[in-house]
């Protein structure tokens, strides 16, 4: 499996599609707790706004240490990966009866 050729440290590298994938899933991973966390608070107020951007260096560094370089072919896939993430978090916050009035 191939991709595309991207300069990293000065050096040509391939990033295999295999790495972009093992990076999505990565930062779905990472979102998880953040999606957690994210359900239980009031929209628009600090700790959900933490809780939405918090992961961030985190999916930077994912994506650093995979080797994907923000391309228009990866943004989409790594983004979509992002808010899965956060969705399912949420979902799960629910799903175990969790799912307490918003904190404010």
């Amino acid at each position: 499996m191939t991709g595309a050729v991207v300069l990293l440290g000065g050096v040509l590298q391939e990033v295999t599609t295999r790495a972009l994938w093992l990076a999505a899933i990565g930062v779905a991973c990472v979102n998880l707790p953040f999606g957690f966390w994210r359900a239980g608070t009031r929209r628009f107020t600090l700790p959900w706004f933490l809780a939405v951007h918090a992961p961030v260096p985190l999916v930077v560094g994912i994506r650093l240490a995979t080797g994907v370089a923000w391309r228009l072919t990866t943004v989409p896939i790594l983004v979509a990966a992002f808010f899965t993430g956060q969705f399912c978090g949420g979902r799960i916050r629910v799903w175990r009866g969790r799912g307490l009035p918003p904190s404010p």
